[in-house]
């Protein structure tokens, strides 16, 4: 009978034995990151996507497999246990957290951010290149969204064949997650954000807006020092005033570069100025159909409150800085030559 009941103690011992050894093998495993320090030659980072609806099971594996824990096993048994809240979307972990660690930045919801900065004066296909690069969305989404005739009419812009001047430059932070039409609508609604704030802007209709839009492209592509964007808008809005072509090169530029599709010229030729088309301001008077690029804040409230000047001209004298020379009359006003240099836009 002593005989049985120590074999059955020594049983019980040996299996308290086991279940502190297999209990301080789970906590290790748990607490315990692949990698005990970022300085560690095996560190390394991943991005991992969580979709509605996934299970557990899967997003341990998929953590495993990319050597970002040391047991799928152990992350299914503490999740079952705890219970977490795990929010879909797409999170950036190392292995230098422990499951519980990477557990918690789940529940967080705080999913990883793309930082990307939008320059002023770029085209949307500018921009969709910019986003490519950047991994938020392909630039052939970025253009399809940028036409979507659905997102249009939710702007009430259902005539307007496209968001070419509505995507306001500004630093974004995009998250992986997101499509092409979310990520148009953000700069979308950032731009009539800022428009809110902008006095002159409160009272237009969508027509006048747009009006005011396409030329606070052309004057963003035009100005270089901040004090000469408003006497850039009073030059055009006095021209347009008396039917006279605005002759600006920037729009001639946009022919080349966004119609034909060749390279940012480093001069613009009289043959350039006889393109045939509705944006070349040199041969039509009056604003180009569309938006020749996205505007920011310094542009779009210059076009909005040009200044009263007598001034119907201006041209560069100095290329370095930017700097222009306004004049009333075209005498005052001196030929560049048979070459007109450009000023190199956002992004070339």
């Amino acid at each position: 009978m002593k005989i049985k009941l120590k074999s059955v103690l020594l049983i019980l011992l040996i299996i308290i034995i086991l279940a502190i050894i297999f209990g301080f093998y789970l906590f290790n495993m748990l607490m315990s990151p692949v990698v005990s320090d970022k300085l560690n030659p095996e560190y390394k980072q991943f991005s991992v996507k969580i979709p509605r609806g996934s299970g557990l099971k899967t997003v341990g594996q998929n953590l495993y497999e990319n050597d970002m824990i040391k047991s799928s096993l152990v992350f299914y048994i503490y999740s079952r246990f705890t219970k977490p809240q795990i929010k879909a979307g797409v999170y950036n972990i190392d292995n230098a957290l422990s499951v519980k660690e990477i557990i918690s930045v789940f529940e967080t919801g705080k999913q990883a951010q793309i930082v990307v900065s939008i320059p002023e004066g770029l085209t949307m296909r500018r921009i969709g290149e910019i986003l490519e690069r950047n991994d938020v969305v392909t630039k052939d989404d970025f253009l399809v969204s940028c036409r979507n005739p659905e997102l249009l009419k939710k702007y009430n812009l259902e005539n307007i064949e496209s968001f070419e001047g509505f995507l306001f430059p500004d630093t974004y932070h995009f998250t992986p997650s997101m499509n092409s039409d979310e990520v148009v609508t953000f700069m979308v609604d950032n731009f009539f954000n800022k428009i809110s704030q902008i006095k002159g802007f409160e009272n237009l209709s969508t027509e006048q807006m747009y009006y005011v839009l396409r030329l606070a492209s052309i004057v963003e592509r035009e100005y270089r020092i901040k004090e000469e964007a408003p006497l850039i808008a009073s030059v055009f809005s006095n021209r347009l005033r008396r039917t006279i072509g605005l002759y600006s090169c920037a729009t001639v530029e946009y022919i080349i570069t966004e119609i034909e599709g060749r390279p940012h010229p480093d001069v613009i030729t009289y043959k350039d100025l006889k393109i045939e088309s509705p944006y070349n301001t040199y041969i039509h008077a009056g604003l180009p159909p569309t938006p020749i690029s996205n505007p920011g804040v310094i542009a779009l409230s210059a076009a909005v409150n040009p200044p009263k000047t007598s001034y119907y001209f201006f041209r560069l004298i100095d290329a370095e800085k930017g700097k222009h020379y306004f004049s009333s009359d075209f005498d005052e006003h001196t030929e560049v030559g048979k070459t007109i240099s450009t000023k190199k836009a956002a992004g070339y």
